[in-house]
């Protein structure tokens, strides 16, 4: 079989291909826990707060909930497909964050927790034992949620 014209670029660039593979099954096996984990995670806050937990696994949905539980709105959660867009909603996502950690009595390190790893966040929120307390936002002069205990429109079913 005839690679090249006798060179060695056949065998370089089939080394370079097998190497791409490579770290594009890595990447793809990586990806795919961060999300299963991710989505777990999600899950399980969203139900102990009130969120229908089936929103966790839906992309983006996710972070509208997330944006909604606090009080903020959630179609800025698609600002992250928009050039630069990602930014705004990012700052407001974390923004959503601490203050669904007020309403766990959590402190402004829970939210740089959130900005480096979400899944762990919500994680160690979902199994802590401490209760989810909505009224705490209302108490530092923020909207109530949108959606789950504490909203207008009450938890899901």
């Amino acid at each position: 079989m005839d690679y090249g014209s006798g060179d060695g670029t056949g065998a370089v660039l089939a080394i370079f291909l097998t190497v791409y593979a490579i770290a594009f099954g890595v990447a793809l096996v990586i990806g795919l826990a961060i999300y299963v984990v991710s989505g777990i995670a999600f899950m399980k806050l969203f139900r102990k707060v009130g969120v229908e937990p089936w929103a966790a696994w839906v992309p983006f949905f996710n972070y509208w909930r997330l944006l909604e539980l606090g009080g903020q709105e959630g179609w800025l959660a698609v600002l992250a497909i928009v050039p630069f867009g990602s930014y705004v909603s990012a700052v407001f996502t974390a923004i959503a964050a601490h203050k669904v950690g007020t309403a766990f009595r959590k402190d402004g390190g829970w939210t740089v927790l959130f900005i480096f790893f979400p899944y762990v966040w919500a994680w160690l929120l979902a199994n802590d034992p401490a209760p989810y307390e909505p009224q705490n936002m209302a108490l530092h002069g923020w909207k109530p949620p949108l959606v789950g205990y504490g909203s207008a429109r009450g938890p899901v079913s």
